[in-house]
């Protein structure tokens, strides 16, 4: 199918940039002849092209659904075309939001400088103001699964191709893959905010507390911003600003490695890892510095409340998440 290997080309480019995707977060989809074809929970974007990451759902059903608030749309793993699943795999978490879309292409990313202006308490108002001309909808955060529908069907207007997800990201949508992709740079060109550059890490310090643990640097060199920006562990490390945090990172960030967190940033060192952390955790630990260094010490921010934050480690849609190797 060319359109599915049009997606699956724009989902490996989308899933390569750091700023619009981070580990197995973002998904896409195309619907086609009754079938929305939507990436797999848990799998990665990059990997697209080189694997089979693709999961078919019956989109009248799963909308028949929809309009019932029927429970089995939290995972929509009763909507699976089995005939077609060959890999086996589970729909993403966020596949009610691509269902709702109208339109045949819908590709949702967690784009750091849409993250940067959606986790402000006046995003709504600052985001009118980025937008203008854009046919878009603010919808405040909700829950991924059928409460994040809720809040999309009711900021849903005729028309509307573009949605920012208060802490969260954003989705757009389109007939054709190539207008998604236009549409996709257009917003986030749009939506681009000043960024600080980031201050070196002390790698001869790291080194010295990480002998002899099962610690090591963090690779890459724009992770250790996350220590070493002067906003972004005042602000980030007791709070969690989006979903993807706090599922594979925790509450805020360690600043010890006595903790034994999976990645711990060293306040005006860099980072460490430890050695047997799992793929997701530095692009985590990125995405933060990455949103952290387009916030200025003014901008009131809004975080996660204790109540959203247990009820996504709570989740079975994100345990299951969790459970996979490639995570």
């Amino acid at each position: 199918m060319v359109e599915l290997e049009q997606l699956k080309t724009l989902s490996a480019k989308a899933g390569s940039d750091p700023l619009r995707v981070q580990a197995a977060g973002g998904n896409t989809s195309l619907k086609t002849d009754g079938v929305m074809w939507i990436k797999a929970s848990g799998t990665w974007l990059k990997d697209a092209v080189a694997k089979d990451i693709f999961v078919p759902v019956d989109h009248p059903a799963l909308m028949a659904a929809l309009a019932k608030n029927d429970p089995a749309c939290e995972t929509c793993t009763a909507f699976l075309r089995t005939d077609l699943n060959a890999a086996g795999l589970r729909p993403s978490i966020e596949t009610t939001v691509h269902a709702l879309m109208p339109q045949r292409v819908v590709v949702h990313v967690h784009c750091v400088n849409t993250i940067a202006w959606a986790i402000r308490a006046d995003a709504e108002e600052r985001l009118a103001e980025k937008l203008k001309g854009v046919n878009y909808a603010f919808v405040p955060y909700a829950r991924p699964g059928l409460e994040l529908a809720a809040a999309i069907q009711a900021r849903l207007r005729p028309g509307v191709d573009v949605l920012v997800l208060g802490n969260h990201g954003l989705v757009v949508a389109a007939e054709n893959v190539p207008a998604a992709e236009a549409l996709l740079d257009r917003i986030i060109a749009l939506l681009k905010r000043p960024v600080r550059a980031a201050k070196p890490a002390d790698m001869k310090a790291l080194a010295e507390l990480a002998q002899g643990t099962d610690y090591l640097p963090a690779p890459d060199p724009e992770t250790h911003a996350l220590a070493t920006d002067d906003l972004a562990l005042p602000r980030g490390e007791k709070a969690v600003f989006y979903p993807d945090h706090v599922v594979f990172l925790g509450v805020g960030v360690a600043t010890d490695i006595a903790s034994g967190a999976p990645l711990v940033a060293i306040p005006g060192k860099g980072v460490l890892l430890r050695k047997d952390a799992k793929p997701a955790i530095e692009p985590m630990g990125r995405c933060l510095a990455d949103v952290m260094r387009r916030v200025e010490p003014q901008d009131p921010l809004v975080s996660l409340t204790a109540s959203d934050i247990g009820r996504l480690l709570n989740w079975d849609a994100e345990k299951y998440r969790q459970t996979l190797k490639a995570v």
